[in-house]
């Protein structure tokens, strides 16, 4: 978008996004404004889906999906920037910033993505039987990302304090809703239809044995050779300096990056910075009871 079109829409630095509820969930007012057809959206038997919460390893997620498709080609996934690559669903800006248009606009197969919680799913991509990959990361270190991102980025909320954001986050009262809702909603979801369900950490810890996972889910059967070459190339430092992965493309009055980098650190264990102990208590107490019925456990120290 360009900066006359941001001035039209008073996205100026220092304005942020208005937002308001789709059933119960918080969205900003120009997804809200075309939810209809958001929810009618029309999946095909072959697209792929990539779903996260956001700040949950949705960039690093596409681009493996797009070496796995591209064999491995680094050449080819510098072809355009991330958010042109893989049409972002329920993201809209203005009538030329559309991920509903861009999708329908795509030629199949197409590979999309999404933070939208189970329930919010169109019902197209659970009734054609659609493969998705599903990324969680710990709820902590997910909040310590997400707050820095809306720090940068204008179209969404102010985040407001540290301390105000920290106690939202826990109420669930952030763009895409509750952590716990979301990562529980899709956990209960994935034994029922395609989904792969990944975890953040898993990726930090073994990225070949997860790019691996994502590759035969794909149905793509690549060289040792080919993953050793995706793997690097997928690695935080590599990406972080790619500016079709790194969102440097995006112009400073959406995201200012001088605030916080789109690629901050990429680290599991971040939240020890941020947290009080007193917030990690009661952090721990609120996970506690909202985790308690559910078999889906996260790592959030490596």
């Amino acid at each position: 978008m360009t900066l006359k079109e941001m001035k039209s829409l008073n996205l100026k630095r220092n304005e942020r996004m208005d937002v308001d509820y789709i059933k119960g969930i918080l969205q900003p007012t120009p997804t809200c404004a075309i939810w209809d057809k958001i929810w009618n959206f029309q999946a095909k038997s072959d697209d792929l889906l990539i779903s996260t919460y956001p700040k949950a390893g949705t960039t690093w997620t596409q681009e493996i999906v797009d070496m796995i498709q591209n064999d491995g080609n680094i050449e080819k996934c510098k072809r355009a920037p991330t958010h042109l690559r893989f049409p972002f669903i329920e993201w809209r800006i203005s009538s030329k910033d559309c991920g509903l248009d861009q999708a329908n606009a795509m030629p199949s197969p197409r590979t999309l993505k999404t933070h939208l919680p189970i329930q919010l799913l169109p019902p197209s991509f659970l009734e054609k039987g659609c493969k998705i990959i599903y990324v969680a990361r710990n709820a902590k270190d997910n909040l310590v990302s997400y707050y820095h991102f809306q720090k940068m980025n204008a179209a969404l909320p102010d985040p407001g304090t540290w301390k105000e954001y920290f106690e939202d986050f826990l109420d669930g009262k952030v763009c895409w809703g509750s952590w716990y809702d979301h990562v529980k909603g899709w956990w209960d979801a994935k034994d029922k239809y395609p989904i792969l369900y990944l975890f953040y950490e898993d990726m930090k810890k073994h990225p070949k044995c997860e790019i691996r996972k994502i590759m035969e889910f794909m149905g793509k059967n690549l060289d040792e050779d080919v993953l050793d070459k995706i793997m690097h190339h997928t690695s935080f430092d590599i990406m972080k300096k790619n500016p079709m992965a790194n969102y440097t493309t995006i112009s400073e009055e959406i995201m200012d990056q001088s605030v916080s980098p789109f690629m901050r650190k990429g680290a599991v264990g971040d939240w020890k910075n941020h947290f009080t102990v007193a917030q990690n208590e009661r952090f721990d107490e609120d996970y506690k009871k909202k985790m308690m019925n559910t078999s889906l456990t996260f790592c959030s120290n490596l």
